[in-house]
């Protein structure tokens, strides 16, 4: 498998190169030249997997030949030993509601299911005995995440930048309380826009990038996707029918996975994009103009972002692969501000997605009337999806994505119901341990002095 950049088709990478590089020099997302498209003979062989043996048929498309299939499946069949369902994921069914449980993993949210992974392919790479430091921002799950995936390995310094104030408490206290010389969280003053653009400026200082032997595990790692297509797969075989898939989208890795799952021939009608106030997705799809605002603090702070990075890879579909004209839109992002689409490329973004808008009042009362009427609790991102999924009608059935427990969002779920709900045993006595974490100013040069200072 090569890959390219959404900025430069010309040049080819293997997936061990973009696996360690996360973002490509000139600024432009990975992707792979090429995808394997699945026919309807082999969708009908893929249904008779286990979630185990179809994650390894999957994700080995992606990494051969560095990685070939029966490595996949040692690999696969490690990072998925203590979740808490035997097949990863579960879908639920609800009174009509069609529920992809994705947050049954170490930290309760649907990243595990990628970073486990990222995690153990780590162990197969020959780092000639030099040190790898990995930068990554989060607005909430993904650093917990990664925390869980990499604590203790020799070979790895891991940098998580988290807005400050800006995440549950939960959230925080599940990164901050892990005790392990090889983590380093940091609290930056901003949002989480500010934690990926000073991330994004690392990468793309070549000088640094080398100095510390730079990599990443946020979602413009292409491998955080190729991990999440799984669970479309499973889903679609669970239903068997074409189906829609609502989910509560931030930085549009999440529900780009499933347009690469579309793309591979699965039968997926439309992509539902369920923003909240931060609302960028929803504007784009539906009028074309992509262009940042302000972010507004919400109940669903993972989704409190106005730069969507994965967009850039739909662009490049969009506009039919021209990696010039992707260059040219995300440097008049930077310039002025925003791009516009035009008809006929909105007219492509709108074939395969949808999107609505979901408030915190509606979030509040969505998470309120599911708990009455039907005794389940949903986390405040979930319940964006089902409010979207309830705004867009069409004939086929919807699978809501849910992509985290409810426990990460005490708050608002007591806010919501009127009560506390119990921690998972994993998590009791969380809130009483003691948290570490360094307070910094959203600042490159001060970040970079203590990245350093600490390597």
């Amino acid at each position: 498998m090569n890959y390219i950049s959404t900025r430069d088709k010309k040049t080819y990478f293997d997936f061990k190169s973009i696996f360690l590089r996360g973002l490509a020099s000139d600024g432009g997302l990975f992707l792979p030249e090429k995808l394997r498209k699945y026919s309807k003979d082999d969708l009908q062989r893929l249904s008779k997997l286990n979630y185990f043996d179809l994650a390894s048929e999957i994700i080995s498309n992606f990494s051969e030949p560095f990685l070939k299939k029966d490595k996949i499946k040692s690999i696969i069949e490690k990072a998925y030993v203590n979740f808490d369902t035997k097949d990863v994921v579960k879908l639920n069914k609800i009174n009509g509601v069609n529920l992809l449980e994705l947050y049954h993993g170490p930290t309760l949210a649907f990243k595990d299911i990628a970073m486990q992974v990222i995690g153990l392919i780590f162990d197969e790479i020959d780092l000639n005995k030099k040190k790898i430091n990995i930068v990554v921002a989060t607005s909430g799950d993904t650093g917990s995440a990664a925390i869980a995936a990499l604590k203790e390995k020799k070979d790895i310094n891991l940098f998580i930048l988290h807005p400050y104030k800006k995440i549950s408490d939960i959230q925080r206290k599940i990164m901050t309380t892990c005790v392990s010389s090889n983590i380093f969280n940091i609290a930056v003053k901003g949002n989480f826009d500010d934690c990926q653009k000073i991330v994004k400026q690392m990468f793309n200082d070549e000088k640094f990038r080398e100095k510390i032997n730079m990599s990443g595990v946020n979602s413009i790692n292409w491998a955080r996707i190729v991990c999440q297509i799984v669970y479309y797969f499973y889903a679609y075989f669970k239903m068997q029918s074409k189906i829609n898939f609502a989910v509560p989208t931030g930085n549009f890795g999440d529900v780009y996975a499933g347009f690469v799952a579309k793309k591979m021939g699965l039968p997926i009608n439309k992509l539902i994009v369920a923003t909240n106030n931060n609302d960028i997705l929803f504007r784009v799809i539906n009028s074309g103009e992509y262009k940042p605002l302000k972010v507004k603090p919400s109940l669903s702070p993972s989704m409190d972002i106005q730069v969507a990075s994965n967009f850039e890879r739909l662009l490049f579909h969009i506009f039919k692969e021209d990696d010039k004209k992707v260059k040219i839109s995300m440097q008049k992002l930077s310039d002025e501000g925003f791009f516009k689409l035009e008809k006929d490329e909105l007219n492509i973004l709108q074939n395969d997605f949808e999107a609505e808008r979901v408030d915190d009042s509606e979030t509040l009362r969505i998470i309120k009337d599911f708990f009455v009427n039907y005794g389940f609790i949903l986390d405040p991102h979930t319940a964006t999806a089902v409010g979207a999924s309830y705004k867009i009608k069409n004939e086929s059935k919807t699978v809501i994505l849910g992509t985290a427990h409810p426990f990460k969002f005490l708050d608002t779920i007591k806010l919501a119901i009127g009560k506390k709900i119990e921690p998972p045993k994993k998590f009791l006595g969380l809130t009483e341990k003691v948290e570490k974490f360094e307070i910094l100013d959203n600042n490159l040069v001060e970040l970079k002095k203590f990245i350093l200072d600490k390597i």
